[in-house]
């Protein structure tokens, strides 16, 4: 999955908490926010702009869903149910275990959370 299919994936599934996601679909959109949110913080920050502060907490607000939709079908990728994600509210050691879930590899085929989203199907070659 590409960087601008995962941000479109994450925003049209914003509130799909069913599901699973790839390792690149979560990472992705990880990575489109917290630019997007550091470019914003940041301008507001050196400018002393009220503004851009105000846009960075709204553009925060907006990506919350899904961000949490996202990290639940990524756990549900792993095999995991999506109350893994809390496992991050504990201080320190919660969020290097929740990067460590999700740096994990997906569970191969169909689990119970559906389909493997890393296997696309036969390739013209496989005829």
């Amino acid at each position: 999955m590409t960087f601008s299919e995962s941000i479109k994936s994450c925003f049209s599934k914003y509130a799909e908490f069913t599901g699973r996601a790839s390792r690149s679909e979560f990472w992705y959109f990880t990575l489109f926010y917290l630019v997007v949110y550091g470019v914003l913080y940041g301008i507001g920050s050196a400018c002393d702009s009220t503004f851009f502060m105000i846009l960075a907490g709204l553009f925060s607000l907006g990506c919350l869903l899904p961000s949490l939709s996202v990290a639940v079908r990524r756990m549900h990728d792993i095999g995991k149910g999506g109350g893994w994600i809390f496992i991050s509210f504990i201080p320190l050691i919660g969020s290097i275990w929740f990067i460590v879930l999700a740096c994990q590899d997906s569970e191969p085929g169909t689990n119970r959370f559906g389909a493997n989203p890393n296997v696309y199907g036969p390739t013209p070659d496989s005829f």
